[in-house]
């Protein structure tokens, strides 16, 4: 994110770290970097680095309270996996004081706290060729894990986030949308693709109710195991942003990798069936789901921000 989160200051982070996992870190440093999610460095008065990381539980407050247990959930999973499990490639948050991974910086905004982890993370797009064998290796013992321990994890809902917010937005067309500068852009060019977005929506639910029939075999997935997600360095790679695990049909992992080698290798390893279904279900979520969050900020109040643009970018992306 460039944008920075509105009404955090850091001195309020620096008193919840000191609060929460007893560390006194002098100073943090803004990182303008990732999507969803809000990023600070700095240094404790012993050495040692760290990673701030704050997420946003919702402009409305009666989800803030779910959204706050699903961090809650997923974290505490993968501090789970790395603990329990023995998954070193999973970059685990740091438990605070009273053993839990998240905890609430203000009624907004909720904080967690990582090591730094030197590396090289990758790019956010296609694996390399070269990249595939080793992170389908890494997806294998993720998805082994269901096996070997007992972990928190919630199970995936075959529902599409934020599909209310974008029906609103289909039946809203017929007027101006006035919540800032990209608000009518976003109307304008979502009124002349709304029949596309439609049928991605039908094309969705066909797919989901095909792949929920599966529910035996699903397994621990990250979500979101792209390049972006992917940190480098002499002992391989590690996998980072665990905001995302679900139990989930293994495909949510596996459609950025998918090609016949790839998939008949991790069949072989796991005994898990691939479905064409069940791939080209995820790939048209990640679809519908960008689209979904797009026309949410650009439909509410906003301003010119460098973030609001991106997302006015990213929206058209979709639809050239």
């Amino acid at each position: 994110m460039k944008d920075r989160p509105e009404g955090v200051e850091e001195s309020a982070l620096t008193a919840k770290l000191a609060e929460a996992w007893e560390i006194d870190v002098p100073a943090l440093a803004y990182l303008p970097m990732g999507a969803g999610s809000y990023h600070w460095s700095g240094v404790d008065s012993g050495g040692q680095a760290w990673f701030v990381t704050v997420d946003d539980l919702g402009v409305a407050k009666n989800g803030r309270a779910r959204r706050f247990e699903g961090l809650g959930q997923a974290f505490g999973t993968a501090v789970a996996l790395r603990r329990d499990a023995g998954l070193e490639f999973v970059v685990a948050p740091v438990p605070d004081r009273n053993g839990f991974p998240v905890v609430r910086l203000d009624g907004r905004y909720a904080v967690s706290l990582f090591p730094v982890v030197d590396g090289v993370a990758g790019a956010f797009g296609e694996h390399r060729a070269e990249d595939k064998a080793e992170v389908l290796k890494l997806l294998i013992e993720l998805h082994r894990a269901k096996r070997t321990t007992t972990v928190p994890a919630s199970r995936i809902e075959l529902r599409l986030p934020g599909r209310d917010a974008l029906e609103a937005a289909l039946n809203d067309l017929e007027k101006p949308w006035t919540g800032g500068p990209f608000a009518e852009p976003a109307r304008e060019l979502l009124t002349k693709k709304a029949g596309y977005v439609t049928q991605l929506l039908g094309e969705f639910d066909r797919l989901a109710e095909q792949v929920r029939n599966t529910v035996p075999t699903w397994v621990i997935t990250h979500g979101e195991p792209h390049p972006g997600n992917l940190l480098r360095n002499a002992n391989g790679l590690h996998l980072i942003d665990w905001e995302t695990v679900r139990i989930a049909p293994p495909e949510r992992d596996l459609w950025m990798l998918a090609d016949d080698g790839i998939l008949t290798e991790y069949t072989q390893a796991t005994g898990h069936q691939v479905t064409r279904e069940g791939l080209d279900l995820f790939r048209l979520w990640w679809e519908a789901n960008d689209i979904a969050i797009f026309v949410e900020e650009l439909r509410r109040p906003h301003h010119a921000t460098e973030d609001i643009t991106a997302s006015w970018t990213y929206l058209n992306s979709y639809f050239n």
